[in-house]
């Protein structure tokens, strides 16, 4: 019979929030229609919040398009390139773009894609965590805590398990948020 936590890290499994958002994000990318170089700040501009406005559709599987305006989408992408490029990073991606460099426009579509996959994941489980354990009393809590230590332990680095595995309990909300990226990890291990 599944407990609670089984369920919820079977809702949480990386096939479901990991690797489902990353391969829409991948979707995202193969049906957005771009030039192959961008010349023009402006037109870079508009590219970029065209496809920001594409990830949330084919990400969120959305059935129309985004009820945000596009200006919305204007104004957010350059702290999204700034995300993923750093402090210049809308002007470090617009010169890829522009030159077609370090794999032109379809390199940063490509990175801002995989960069908004990863915020839409971690963000996609820490709201099915915190429902979890907001549904919990305290010695369910308690109880998740042990039953989490006693099937995951093995995984964990000694150092989180020693004395009690209180680091684990005192930071479980953040353990089972790192779980599926933790088996991700454990699963590419073998390929």
């Amino acid at each position: 019979m599944q407990t609670k936590l089984d369920r919820l890290l079977a809702f949480i499994s990386p096939e479901k929030t990991i690797v489902e958002t990353y391969n829409r994000a991948n979707e995202a990318i193969n049906t957005f229609q771009a030039s192959a170089r961008i010349e023009k700040w402006d037109d870079f501009r508009y590219c970029m919040a065209q496809f920001l406005q594409h990830i949330d559709f084919c990400i969120l599987r959305l059935s129309k398009s985004v009820d945000l305006s596009f200006d919305h989408y204007l104004s957010w992408f350059p702290h999204a390139l700034i995300k993923v490029y750093g402090p210049s990073g809308e002007k470090a991606a617009f010169e890829m773009a522009r030159t077609g460099n370090e794999g032109g426009l379809y390199s940063v579509l490509k990175a801002v894609a995989m960069h908004r996959a990863d915020e839409y994941s971690e963000n996609d489980i820490a709201a099915k965590v915190n429902a979890y354990l907001d549904s919990l009393s305290v010695d369910e809590h308690f109880d998740a805590c042990s039953e989490y230590i006693s099937k995951y332990g093995h995984l964990l680095p000694s150092e989180i398990t020693e004395t009690n595995a209180i680091r684990i309990r005192a930071n479980f909300r953040k353990v089972l948020e790192k779980h599926p990226r933790l088996l991700l990890k454990f699963h590419s291990v073998g390929r």
